[in-house]
Order: C-alpha cells, then sequence, then structure tokens
C-alpha cells in the first residue's frame, strides 16, 4: 500500500475523514482529504498515486499546458499538475464538488499553474470544456460496466489531433474486472490508438506491477484532413 496517512485534526466536515499525505520530489507533499464514508472517488486510489508521481518524473511537459481530470475524485492527480506548471480543470460528480474545492484550498499555495473544479457526467455536453485539452489524465476510471459507453463518448468530444490521454488503472482479477477492462480497451481502440508506458518509466518509487499507464491518442483518420 502505497498511502502513508496522518491524523486530520479540527476537520470541519460532518462525516469523518482522513487526511493523506502525497510526497513531491523536492517539495512540501500534497495534503488530500479522503472521506471515510462516501462512494470510490472519496478516496485517493493507488493509480492516482502513481499516476500523478509519473507526472513528476517530467516525461510529459506539462508547464503552461491546458490539462483535464476526468473522474477526480479527491483531485490528487490534477493537483499535482498543477504544482507543475499546468492549468488544469479538475472535473468530476457535482457531490463530489465540495471535497475537490477542500483539496484545492489546501494545496494551493503550491500552485505554480491554475486548478479549478468543475462538474463534468461522462456522456453528456463539453462544451464548456472546449477547445480540446492539450492533457486529459485518468486514474481508475474503468470501474463500472455501465460507465464505459458515457466515458468513451466524453473521451471522443474532448480529444483533439493532440490531445495526449494518460489513462492509469490498477489490474483486477476479482468479479467482472477483467471483462470489464477487456471490453473498454476493445471499444477504446475503435477510435484511439494505445501505447502502454513500460514500468520502468515510471516512478522508481510509486510503481507496481499491477497498475498500468496507456498513452491514448485519437486516431488521425477520425479527423477532416
Amino acid at each position: 500500500n502505497f498511502q502513508k496517512y496522518t491524523t486530520s485534526l479540527n476537520i470541519p466536515f460532518r462525516i469523518p475523514s482522513k487526511c493523506s499525505n502525497l510526497e513531491r520530489r523536492g517539495g512540501p507533499a500534497l495534503r488530500l482529504e479522503q472521506r471515510v464514508a462516501g462512494g470510490v472517488g472519496c478516496v485517493v486510489w493507488d493509480a492516482a498515486l502513481v499516476l500523478a508521481k509519473f507526472l513528476e518524473t517530467g516525461a510529459c511537459p506539462l508547464a503552461r499546458r491546458h490539462v483535464l481530470e476526468l473522474g477526480a475524485g479527491t483531485g490528487a492527480v490534477g493537483i499535482m499538475a498543477a504544482t507543475l506548471g499546468a492549468n488544469v480543470t479538475v472535473t468530476d460528480l457535482e457531490e463530489l464538488q465540495e471535497l475537490l474545492m477542500v483539496n484545492i484550498e489546501n494545496n494551493k499555495h503550491l500552485v505554480t499553474g491554475s486548478v479549478r473544479a468543475k462538474v463534468l457526467k461522462w456522456g453528456e455536453d463539453v462544451t464548456e470544456f472546449q477547445p480540446p485539452p492539450d492533457y486529459i489524465l485518468m486514474a481508475d476510471c474503468i470501474y463500472y460496466e455501465e460507465s464505459l459507453e458515457p466515458l468513451l463518448k466524453t473521451l471522443k468530444d474532448l480529444t483533439g489531433p493532440d490531445t495526449c490521454v494518460l489513462c492509469c488503472y490498477e489490474q483486477r482479477t476479482m468479479g467482472k474486472n477483467p471483462e470489464i477492462e477487456r471490453k473498454y480497451f476493445e471499444l477504446l481502440q475503435t477510435n484511439f490508438e494505445l501505447e502502454k508506458i513500460p514500468l520502468d518509466k515510471h516512478d522508481e518509487e510509486y510503481r507496481s506491477e499491477d497498475i498500468h499507464i496507456v498513452n491514448i491518442h485519437r486516431k488521425q483518420a477520425n479527423f477532416p484532413s
């Protein structure tokens, strides 16, 4: 388990929460509130830690780039990108906005780009998020079968010919998870090219054999010449 918890005192929440500190290279750690009660979006998953730390490797230039995080949950990945100079929009459902804004506030002194939270429900209109971002970040978004089609529609609607999608996910072997992953990547390849980022390119400490990062781009044939 990558997570290092600290006791959070005087938390102004009606429900219990924990605070997780995510270390950064050469600077203070991110302070991320989590909710003990709530859905899957209320905690920092290991895939989010792996992707956040991968961004710190410098493999993807983020300074002054337009970045959008899908299914941001606590906002760990997007906020990390903002500390690296990116202009970030972290998105999730309405019920996650309070938690996102708390974490943005907790870490605003570390941000060298910008970061804001917005509601984005997969499958719905994305006009307000145009023009296409330079990067789309996703951590552990391949979870529910019923969300696959809306997620794929949103990816197709958001991406331009130069958009890089970084999808980090933990490979799970229980229940329907393998079938959901297979279906997701099968559908994804209709419109996108996929390239797995080798494990030795991940952060030296925050890596795991069962957590993968995939670099995704729209197929050029999907755009007018």
